[in-house]
């Protein structure tokens, strides 16, 4: 580990026990540590997302919105508790420094979650790489699948583009 950069430590999830679906992201940015928020950053396209695929307000604060993706038995959560990183770009991430959250405890909680949605790649490669060969239990009756990346720094598809996939994955899954 750089002793130079600070260690970031994420936060809880938004989560309730009768949740089917899972969100995970790789770390939260800076902005969401500050705020402590899931993905505070004002470009950031998972707000807005949301809002559209599950009928949000425009104008509801955060509390309003993370209550609302319960009621539809989603939950959000990062694949990593701790890691270095100089700025909020996941190619950043240091990777000796990662400390995975503990998913083994999570599905004890939560057992109805069949469907697991990546917030873009590197979310995926760190949980296949530091979480699921340390998953026990019924992990198989868990369906995964990467969607593309709602920060702003993957800008390689349009807002329109990332809905549409993100729509037909979890409305269909």
């Amino acid at each position: 580990m750089d002793k130079e950069i600070p260690l970031s430590i994420s936060f809880p999830p938004i989560e309730s026990k009768d949740a089917q679906i899972l969100i995970l992201g790789s770390m939260p940015s800076i902005k969401s540590l500050q705020q402590q928020q899931y993905y505070a950053h004002p470009r950031n396209a998972f707000w807005p997302i949301m809002s559209e695929l599950f009928d949000m307000q425009k104008d509801w604060d955060y509390q309003q919105r993370c209550e609302h993706l319960l009621k539809n038995k989603v939950a959000v959560w990062d694949v990593l508790k701790a890691c270095q990183r100089k700025g909020s770009l996941d190619q950043h991430i240091e990777p000796q420094s990662m400390i995975a959250n503990d998913f083994n405890a999570f599905f004890q909680r939560h057992r109805y979650i069949r469907q697991i949605f990546f917030n873009g790649a590197k979310a995926e490669q760190v949980f296949d790489q530091h979480v699921l060969p340390t998953l026990t239990g019924k992990i198989n009756q868990i369906s995964f699948q990467r969607l593309p990346s709602t920060s702003p720094a993957h800008a390689a598809m349009t807002l329109e583009q990332k809905f549409h996939i993100w729509q037909t994955n979890i409305l269909t899954g």
